[in-house]
């Protein structure tokens, strides 16, 4: 019988080696893609160039700096259908999946998850760091550039063509170069749409949006373009359906041209352009609706897109002021679509 010698070295590649798998394994586990038993609801498998990341942060901003990319740390839960629309409908495109790892190393985080995460001298779960950053919606993208500094912030699903623009603005370091509102009107997204801006649902006919603010109503702003889809899909189906109008009512509406230079009043009591408010919120997709308190401060906001029921849901979060005793719109989201099932409401989050 033919003997092996054994080595150190042979020792150490089979310890790695084991290593290596259990590590492997204990993430697949952890996710829900080994064992069908272990699979959560919902769960999305993700992209095999998604990079699997010890989630040392900074260290993994450092590698991406090194072949010459950015860190875009992907925040998920299971049974998303907006994470499921970008990873089939955004990544599910060849080009933009090459374009995507062209310029980034994408990370998955789960908003619910266990795994530990390091960030520089402090380490945390995915679920602590979800809530540091105050992730409200999934998917929420963050891009980093290589000072560890979030340069963007995407807070919900972005269709195809948006995705695009933005991975290009922030993959190219555009940033340092010019705003991405200014991007923007250099490269603006071609798009079918009705060309018209939807200003019909405006109960506030002021510019003075400081009178608007009131204890009563909270005052919700509605930044548009005359050139947009989703605008148009907003107007013309989500708003007009029976629940939407119900919510809508409880506010006080302004819809205002994101790109408009003339005056108005904030509700914080300053004047100046629309132009220059939009640029002031940080305000980067159409439609954006911006939820105000009876001071004049920012409540909330919905700068992604959006169906019904999360559209709804959000009015009903800020018009019942349950903003103030749960900040974490997902559990609220949750327990609101529960009770309307209680009671024989059928919720399709897609619809």
């Amino acid at each position: 019988m033919k003997r092996v010698h054994i080595t150190t070295g042979l020792i150490w590649k089979f310890y790695l080696a084991l290593l290596l798998t259990a590590s492997t394994a204990a993430f697949a586990k952890q996710e829900g893609s080994l064992d069908s038993g272990l699979v959560n609801p919902g769960y999305e498998e993700k992209p095999d160039w998604f990079k699997v990341s010890f989630l040392d942060l900074y260290d993994d901003i450092a590698e991406a700096a090194t072949n010459n990319r950015r860190v875009m740390l992907f925040f998920y839960q299971d049974g998303c259908p907006y994470c499921k629309k970008l990873l089939e409908d955004n990544f599910g495109q060849r080009a933009i999946a090459e374009k995507t790892q062209k310029y980034f190393d994408v990370i998955a985080v789960n908003i619910w998850g266990d795994r530990e995460l390091t960030l520089g001298d402090k380490t945390m779960t995915e679920k602590q760091f979800a809530e540091l950053l105050k992730v409200q919606y999934t998917p929420t993208l963050t891009l980093f550039n290589e000072k560890n500094q979030i340069v963007y912030r995407a807070n919900g699903y972005y269709p195809p063509d948006k995705f695009v623009s933005m991975i290009d603005f922030i993959g190219q370091k555009k940033e340092t170069q010019q705003t991405y509102q200014e991007y923007l009107e250099q490269h603006p997204i071609k798009q079918k749409s009705s060309g018209q801006l939807h200003t019909d649902i405006s109960t506030v006919k002021s510019s003075n949006l400081q009178s608007a603010v009131t204890p009563d109503k909270h005052l919700l702003v509605m930044f548009e373009q005359a050139r947009c889809a989703a605008c148009d899909e907003l107007h013309n189906d989500i708003l007009k359906r029976k629940e939407s109008i119900e919510q809508l009512e409880r506010f006080d509406v302004k819809v205002l041209d994101m790109w408009s230079n003339d005056a108005v009043t904030a509700p914080d009591g300053i004047e100046r352009t629309i132009r220059n408010w939009v640029k002031d919120l940080n305000v980067s997709y159409a439609p954006t609706l911006v939820f105000f308190d009876s001071e004049g401060k920012e409540i909330f906001r919905i700068d992604a897109y959006l169906k019904s029921f999360h559209t709804q849901s959000v009015m009903d979060y800020v018009a019942s002021d349950a903003y103030k005793t749960e900040a974490n719109f997902q559990r609220y989201i949750d327990g609101r679509a529960a009770k309307l099932r209680a009671q024989g409401i059928v919720v399709d989050l897609m619809k």
